[in-house]
């Protein structure tokens, strides 16, 4: 019997990178899983990603120390008010102030860096072009560039000893049809968490824009979002 080709993918203990890690273990890659703890204000998101990993079935899970709170510039990584009750419109126009600069960029450099030591050449990652609040770092080409990108900046590639490809199942879902496609694989979003400016105890605070995309993705599919019966 094959051993499974190896995977790093992306978790940050949200709706779509467990949604990820779910299809990455259903397409049959062995999934080694990396969260960031960035300096994060929404850092109960890493203990849920823990639970996630182990419910998923992940070969590894590692945690990366990265402080981006040393530069700020995000209301993520900032003592900077998270905005709150925006309407959809709002969000389909500018770059919010939770957005990180370069996050992406740095958090793929790194599972970049992993996926060339464990001989892996498939990276996923749950960006997602629809339902998002207009980060750059979320967009088809970028992730087209940095694939390109990528293939020139490791030893593996020059020396033809790995094709890299960074895989973007959800890029075009909706956020109902993300949910779908997770419930189909046995997801429990229960231990999933999507808000920006959670309680310690991680209660979401049900107005930031990830929390309200999470609410109108589960109200589009018809389905009662499980995390809020663990705060009732």
């Amino acid at each position: 019997m094959s051993e499974a080709r190896k995977a790093v993918v992306l978790l940050s203990g949200g709706l779509d990178s467990t949604t990820i890690l779910a299809i990455a273990r259903a397409q049959g890659f062995a999934c080694h899983a990396m969260s960031f703890r960035y300096g994060q204000r929404h850092v109960v998101e890493l203990e849920l990603a823990r639970r996630v990993a182990g419910a998923l079935g992940a070969s590894e899970h590692i945690v990366v120390d990265i402080d981006l709170r040393q530069f700020g510039g995000s209301s993520l990584t900032a003592d900077v008010a998270v905005p709150k009750g925006r309407a959809m419109a709002q969000m389909e126009h500018g770059i919010p102030s939770t957005y990180v600069p370069a996050r992406n960029t740095v958090f793929l450099s790194l599972a970049l860096a992993w996926a060339e030591t464990l001989g892996a050449q498939d990276i996923f990652i749950g960006v997602n072009a629809l339902d998002y609040s207009g980060y750059p770092d979320c967009r088809p080409e970028y992730i087209q560039a940095y694939e390109r990108m990528a293939n020139l900046a490791t030893r593996a590639g020059v020396q033809g000893q790995q094709r890299l490809s960074i895989h973007t199942p959800l890029i075009e879902l909706s956020k109902a049809q993300i949910i779908a496609r997770g419930l189909e694989l046995g997801v429990d979003y229960a231990w999933t968490s999507s808000c920006y400016d959670p309680t310690p105890e991680g209660r979401p605070c049900g107005q930031c824009d990830s929390c309200l995309l999470r609410a109108k993705g589960f109200a589009e599919a018809g389905v009662q979002d499980p995390l809020l019966r663990r705060f009732d």
